[in-house]
């Protein structure tokens, strides 16, 4: 098992299908990259995201690299759907630094990578959300998600 921290927006639509994906062994709403350890107000330069443990023999950072870019807009910055903010950018994380390499290069490879606004870093901390964060989706399927249903559902039959 290993674990990546992947943003993409809000996190109830990017923990919903992320869950459904092949290999995806569990899911975690939380938050990467902030200044402080805790969530009490302000978001204090943290990007949502999910912890995905995942097993590196059924799906690789690649894929789940590919799978990111389904659900976002890889050139927005600090922007997904109608959310607006620091908090919204798209972001993968990990304390592998063999994650960030395979992710950046992902990236790289891209003909549009001078466009991409996804940003490869370290992760230096992460927080986990409130208990109504987590697989908010699954229990409020009308709660606003900025990624289409049609997208969403495509997985969860696999």
């Amino acid at each position: 098992m290993e674990t990546i921290y992947l943003a993409g927006g809000c996190l109830w639509g990017v923990q919903e299908f992320v869950k459904t994906l092949p290999g995806v062994l569990s899911t975690e709403a939380g938050r990467a990259n902030g200044m402080t350890d805790m969530l009490d107000g302000e978001y204090d330069g943290y990007a949502e995201c999910v912890k995905t443990t995942f097993d590196p023999d059924v799906v690789t950072v690649e894929d789940l690299m590919h799978y990111l870019f389904e659900i976002i807009d890889p050139y927005s910055i600090n922007q997904q759907g109608i959310d607006v903010g620091e908090k919204y950018r798209t972001g993968v994380y990990s304390e592998e630094s063999r994650h960030l390499l395979e992710a950046r290069a992902f990236i790289d490879q891209r003909a549009d990578v001078e466009r991409i606004a996804v940003e490869v870093k370290p992760l230096t901390n992460y927080v986990r959300s409130a208990d109504e964060h987590q697989d908010r989706l699954t229990r409020c399927p009308d709660d606003y998600c900025h990624i289409p249903k049609d997208v969403l559902i495509k997985y969860q039959t696999i």
